[in-house]
Protein backbone atom coordinates (compact mmCIF):
# COMPACT_ATOMS: atom_id res chain seq x y z
CA UNK A 1 0.00 0.00 0.00
CA UNK A 2 1.18 3.78 -0.49
CA UNK A 3 1.38 6.27 1.97
CA UNK A 4 0.07 9.58 1.05
CA UNK A 5 4.02 10.41 -0.49
CA UNK A 6 3.91 7.92 -2.87
CA UNK A 7 5.93 5.09 -0.94
CA UNK A 8 5.38 1.58 -0.04
CA UNK A 9 4.85 0.53 3.78
CA UNK A 10 5.01 -2.88 5.26
CA UNK A 11 1.00 -3.52 6.41
CA UNK A 12 -0.14 -5.13 9.75
CA UNK A 13 -0.87 -9.21 8.75
CA UNK A 14 -4.34 -9.09 10.72
CA UNK A 15 -7.53 -9.72 8.17
CA UNK A 16 -8.63 -6.07 8.09
CA UNK A 17 -12.03 -4.40 8.89
CA UNK A 18 -14.08 -1.56 6.87
CA UNK A 19 -15.62 1.18 9.00
CA UNK A 20 -18.34 2.91 7.15
CA UNK A 21 -18.74 5.80 8.80
CA UNK A 22 -22.16 7.57 9.02
CA UNK A 23 -23.65 7.39 5.70
CA UNK A 24 -27.21 8.34 7.12
CA UNK A 25 -30.33 10.63 6.03
CA UNK A 26 -29.01 13.20 7.84
CA UNK A 27 -26.13 13.88 5.60
CA UNK A 28 -27.62 12.83 2.44
CA UNK A 29 -31.50 14.03 2.26
CA UNK A 30 -31.14 17.45 0.89
CA UNK A 31 -33.38 19.08 3.12
CA UNK A 32 -31.03 18.65 5.78
CA UNK A 33 -28.85 21.43 6.70
CA UNK A 34 -26.07 18.69 6.82
CA UNK A 35 -26.71 17.42 3.66
CA UNK A 36 -23.42 16.58 2.00
CA UNK A 37 -23.13 16.46 -1.81
CA UNK A 38 -21.74 13.03 -3.17
CA UNK A 39 -23.18 11.05 -0.14
CA UNK A 40 -24.85 8.63 -3.32
CA UNK A 41 -22.12 8.27 -5.29
CA UNK A 42 -19.88 7.28 -2.08
CA UNK A 43 -22.43 5.23 -1.18
CA UNK A 44 -22.53 3.11 -4.55
CA UNK A 45 -18.34 2.74 -4.27
CA UNK A 46 -18.95 1.62 -0.28
CA UNK A 47 -21.46 -0.99 -1.75
CA UNK A 48 -19.08 -2.22 -4.58
CA UNK A 49 -16.36 -3.22 -2.13
CA UNK A 50 -18.20 -3.95 1.12
CA UNK A 51 -18.19 -7.64 0.39
CA UNK A 52 -14.15 -7.63 0.20
CA UNK A 53 -14.85 -7.84 3.85
CA UNK A 54 -17.46 -10.29 4.29
CA UNK A 55 -18.44 -9.64 7.79
CA UNK A 56 -15.55 -7.28 9.29
CA UNK A 57 -17.77 -4.48 8.16
CA UNK A 58 -18.82 -1.82 10.79
CA UNK A 59 -21.73 0.67 10.17
CA UNK A 60 -21.85 3.55 12.28
CA UNK A 61 -23.73 6.34 13.16
CA UNK A 62 -23.78 10.09 14.55
CA UNK A 63 -26.82 10.66 16.73
CA UNK A 64 -27.89 13.62 18.77
CA UNK A 65 -27.18 13.35 22.56
CA UNK A 66 -30.19 13.68 24.99
CA UNK A 67 -28.31 16.70 26.86
CA UNK A 68 -25.75 18.73 25.60
CA UNK A 69 -22.76 19.42 28.21
CA UNK A 70 -20.12 21.69 27.49
CA UNK A 71 -19.51 22.95 23.96
CA UNK A 72 -22.18 20.47 22.49
CA UNK A 73 -24.86 23.48 24.38
CA UNK A 74 -23.90 26.20 22.04
CA UNK A 75 -22.85 23.38 18.75
CA UNK A 76 -27.14 22.41 19.09
CA UNK A 77 -27.79 26.17 19.60
CA UNK A 78 -26.49 26.64 16.22
CA UNK A 79 -28.24 23.57 14.66
CA UNK A 80 -31.53 23.05 16.99
CA UNK A 81 -33.00 20.84 13.62
CA UNK A 82 -30.81 17.59 15.29
CA UNK A 83 -32.72 17.54 18.14
CA UNK A 84 -36.45 17.88 17.21
CA UNK A 85 -38.15 14.44 17.47
CA UNK A 86 -39.96 15.36 13.96
CA UNK A 87 -36.32 14.72 12.74
CA UNK A 88 -35.25 11.44 14.65
CA UNK A 89 -35.85 9.57 10.87
CA UNK A 90 -32.67 11.30 10.05
CA UNK A 91 -30.08 9.23 12.19
CA UNK A 92 -30.93 5.80 10.56
CA UNK A 93 -28.87 4.28 8.41
CA UNK A 94 -29.48 5.10 4.77
CA UNK A 95 -32.51 2.56 3.65
CA UNK A 96 -30.02 0.06 1.34
CA UNK A 97 -28.27 -0.51 4.67
CA UNK A 98 -31.38 0.09 6.90
CA UNK A 99 -31.18 -3.47 8.67
CA UNK A 100 -27.71 -3.65 9.58
CA UNK A 101 -25.81 -3.62 12.86
CA UNK A 102 -24.33 -0.39 13.83
CA UNK A 103 -22.55 1.71 16.36
CA UNK A 104 -24.02 4.80 17.29
CA UNK A 105 -22.59 7.99 19.17
CA UNK A 106 -22.73 11.27 19.62
CA UNK A 107 -19.31 12.38 19.16
CA UNK A 108 -17.98 13.05 15.89
CA UNK A 109 -15.51 10.24 16.30
CA UNK A 110 -16.45 6.59 16.23
CA UNK A 111 -13.10 5.10 17.66
CA UNK A 112 -15.11 4.49 21.11
CA UNK A 113 -15.15 1.45 23.66
CA UNK A 114 -18.04 -0.24 21.94
CA UNK A 115 -15.48 -0.07 18.27
CA UNK A 116 -12.70 -0.92 20.18
CA UNK A 117 -14.26 -4.02 21.75
CA UNK A 118 -15.57 -5.02 18.69
CA UNK A 119 -11.89 -4.36 16.44
CA UNK A 120 -9.50 -5.82 19.22
CA UNK A 121 -5.98 -3.90 19.99
CA UNK A 122 -4.29 -2.50 17.21
CA UNK A 123 -6.40 -3.64 14.69
CA UNK A 124 -6.18 -3.24 10.62
CA UNK A 125 -9.11 -0.96 9.65
CA UNK A 126 -10.37 0.54 5.79
CA UNK A 127 -12.26 3.83 6.73
CA UNK A 128 -15.14 5.53 4.39
CA UNK A 129 -18.05 7.51 4.82
CA UNK A 130 -19.52 10.97 5.70
CA UNK A 131 -18.22 13.41 6.39
CA UNK A 132 -14.39 13.55 5.51
CA UNK A 133 -13.33 16.63 7.51
CA UNK A 134 -15.47 16.04 10.45
CA UNK A 135 -16.90 12.18 11.40
CA UNK A 136 -13.69 10.35 9.22
CA UNK A 137 -11.32 12.67 10.49
CA UNK A 138 -12.30 12.30 13.64
CA UNK A 139 -12.62 8.21 13.85
CA UNK A 140 -9.41 8.18 11.64
CA UNK A 141 -7.59 9.85 13.82
CA UNK A 142 -8.80 8.07 17.13
CA UNK A 143 -7.50 4.83 15.55
CA UNK A 144 -4.35 5.83 14.51
CA UNK A 145 -3.83 7.33 18.29
CA UNK A 146 -4.84 3.79 19.35
CA UNK A 147 -2.46 1.98 17.13
CA UNK A 148 -4.15 0.97 14.64
CA UNK A 149 -3.20 0.57 11.04
CA UNK A 150 -5.43 2.65 9.20
CA UNK A 151 -6.53 3.11 5.60
CA UNK A 152 -8.70 6.06 4.42
CA UNK A 153 -10.39 5.20 0.82
CA UNK A 154 -10.25 8.95 -0.39
CA UNK A 155 -12.74 8.31 -3.25
CA UNK A 156 -15.21 6.66 -0.57
CA UNK A 157 -15.44 9.63 1.56
CA UNK A 158 -17.28 12.91 1.08
CA UNK A 159 -17.36 16.61 2.20
CA UNK A 160 -19.40 19.37 1.66
CA UNK A 161 -16.76 20.47 -1.39
CA UNK A 162 -13.79 19.66 -3.63
CA UNK A 163 -11.67 21.99 -1.15
CA UNK A 164 -13.22 20.47 2.16
CA UNK A 165 -12.41 17.16 0.92
CA UNK A 166 -9.02 18.11 -0.24
CA UNK A 167 -8.21 19.56 3.03
CA UNK A 168 -9.47 17.06 5.32
CA UNK A 169 -7.04 14.75 3.03
CA UNK A 170 -4.04 17.00 3.56
CA UNK A 171 -4.59 17.16 7.56
CA UNK A 172 -5.10 13.14 7.09
CA UNK A 173 -1.96 12.84 5.04
CA UNK A 174 0.68 14.33 7.80
CA UNK A 175 -0.36 11.07 10.18
CA UNK A 176 1.75 8.77 7.45
CA UNK A 177 3.21 6.21 8.02
CA UNK A 178 0.16 5.23 10.89
CA UNK A 179 -2.00 6.54 7.95
CA UNK A 180 -2.14 5.56 4.30
CA UNK A 181 -4.63 6.01 1.16
CA UNK A 182 -6.41 3.76 -1.30
CA UNK A 183 -8.88 4.21 -3.78
CA UNK A 184 -12.00 1.66 -4.36
CA UNK A 185 -10.45 1.14 -8.03
CA UNK A 186 -6.87 0.07 -5.13
CA UNK A 187 -9.27 -2.83 -3.70
CA UNK A 188 -10.99 -4.13 -6.57
CA UNK A 189 -7.96 -4.69 -8.52
CA UNK A 190 -5.37 -5.49 -5.63
CA UNK A 191 -7.82 -6.51 -2.94
CA UNK A 192 -7.95 -6.19 0.43
CA UNK A 193 -4.25 -6.19 2.07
Amino acid sequence: MMTPEGRMTELSTARPWLIIVDMQPAFGHPDSPWCTPGLDATADRIDLIRPLFGSRVVFTRFVPPVTQPGSWAPYYAKWPFALEERHDWLWALLPRWQERPSIASHQFSKWNTEMQNKLGPNPSVYICGVSTDCCVLGTALGAVDDGAHVRVITDACAAKNPEIQDRALGLLAARSPQLEFCTTSNLLVDGVI
